[in-house]
């Protein structure tokens, strides 16, 4: 069935793909309008068309492209900053059927579709003693096309880097449907520009990827933990630089007060109400230097105001702090709506920061709490509102931008994983300055000169 408000040209995407390719009905559509930023201002697309190849997304943008129609690729849906939100008349190109992976463990490489869930990645490389090392907090529901499209980093990040560190080559469908092949299972390769590295980070709005070439790494070693509580802000975050300065655990991980007590609320396991700031610190070194890691760490902690410190070599008791760690939205998020942020600084200003984000909660009265990837000084500040209270919706809206206010301030981006998506789209120009901004559009001209690949996201 075509829509009523349906351009009739639809018909001509009917009858160039497979019936279960492309879905019409409003009722059915209405799942991939929203991404998990749960934007208010969201279109109703034309038509979806849930891909299985290659080919099925180039059908769908050449028709696009005739008809001047706007295209948003979509993953897993679980963006943090409105990047695939469907706008009015668009064509939602969703690549969630787009999932077989193939493991090469000779040369250590994986081939998946976009779909494929990053929790999928890992397991397929773990059945070969490999390992896929960008782990977001949403690993077990984000889609490894939603990774490569934002750049998205995660806990292991400050010892492991980010998923760019990871991708040897892309399939990507242009604007005009054209399929490109960029680089491939090669470590090291720079014949011609870095295309590849181009896509990696922008939120389908240069062109749609469609297969993705991963290195992967040697299996980790089971990680020692280490949990330290305090009762400053600004003790947490100069224990953070004590030990950046000296050594690089494989995580390193910020909770404060507000994110604490929601988990405690969810998980009742013991954590520490009264603490005003909390690390979970892992290093996955050999034992014997392992030991004397957690060691050095411990006492690093001490020095700089830790009321508690308590370290393990079990595995499953580590694993309990880390799982408290990533539950740390969703249990914020039991206590109201969310403005998702994704500011970072220079670790030495990663104080600053903490502390400006305090004084934007207490005085615009609303609740903000606050985790980190603290070894690389990316924050999330979580915003929390009633969005039925207009007032509290209106101090939630202006909190959110004295906070990407004050990370530019402090010489910080306004994204450092979740990517700009529709949400930070207005302080893009202020963080970038006019000249790269005009280039970033200079770019995108160049390879969408229709201004057909999610328009409204980012540029």
């Amino acid at each position: 069935m075509i829509p009523s408000h349906a351009d009739p040209g639809l018909a001509e995407l009917l009858d160039s793909l497979p019936a279960d390719r492309v879905i019409t009905d409003p009722d059915r559509m209405a799942g991939y309008r929203w991404d998990r930023a749960r934007a208010p201002e969201v279109g109703t697309p034309l038509a979806v068309v849930r891909a299985t190849s290659t080919e099925d997304v180039q059908a769908a943008v050449r028709f696009a492209a005739r008809h001047a129609i706007p295209v948003v690729p979509r993953g897993a849906g679980s963006g943090l900053s409105g990047g695939s939100s469907a706008v009015d008349g668009c064509l939602v190109v969703s690549t969630e059927r787009m999932c077989d992976i193939e493991v090469d463990p000779v040369t250590r490489t994986l081939v998946t579709g976009p779909g494929a869930l990053n929790a999928q990645v890992k397991a397929a490389a773990a059945a070969h003693g490999l390992w896929y090392p960008p782990d977001p907090s949403s690993y077990e529901f984000c889609s490894i096309g939603g990774n490569v499209a934002t750049n998205a980093g995660g806990l292991c990040c400050v010892k492991y880097g980010v998923t760019t560190d990871y991708v040897l080559g892309l399939t990507v469908v242009l604007a005009d449907g054209t399929a490109v092949e960029l680089g491939g299972p090669r470590l090291k390769d720079v014949a011609g520009l870095s295309l590849t590295k181009l896509f990696v980070g922008s939120e389908g709005t240069l062109g749609i990827v469609t297969r993705i070439v991963l290195r992967l790494i040697p299996a980790q070693r089971i990680p020692s933990t280490l949990v330290a509580t305090f009762a400053a802000l600004d003790a947490a975050a100069e224990a953070v630089l004590a030990i950046t300065r000296r050594m690089r655990p494989s995580m390193l991980e910020f909770m404060d007060k507000v994110s604490i007590n929601a988990v405690e609320d969810v998980t009742r396991m013991g954590l520490d109400r009264g603490a005003e700031a909390m690390l979970v610190i892992q290093t996955d070194e050999p034992a014997g230097h392992a030991a004397v890691e957690i060691a050095d760490m411990s006492r690093l902690c001490e020095e700089h105001g830790a009321t508690e410190v308590f370290s393990t070599d079990e595995a499953e008791t580590g694993e309990m702090f880390v799982t408290a760690r990533r539950m740390a939205i969703p249990a914020v998020e039991q206590k109201g709506s969310l403005l998702l942020e994704d500011v970072g600084v220079p670790l030495p200003r990663l104080g600053a920061l903490v502390r400006g984000i305090e004084e934007i909660s207490r005085a615009r009265d609303i609740v903000v709490a606050v985790i980190a990837h603290a070894g690389d000084g990316n924050t999330h500040p979580l915003v929390v509102f009633d969005p039925t209270d207009p007032g509290q919706t209106a101090r939630a809206q202006a909190a959110y931008g004295e906070i990407m206010d004050l990370a530019i301030a402090l010489d910080g981006t306004i994204t450092g994983e979740h990517g700009v998506g529709r949400l930070k789209k207005p302080w893009l120009g202020s963080y970038l300055g006019d000249d790269a901004l005009a280039l970033n559009h200079r770019v995108k001209q160049a390879l969408d000169p229709q201004g057909i690949l999610n328009p409204g996201a980012v540029f």
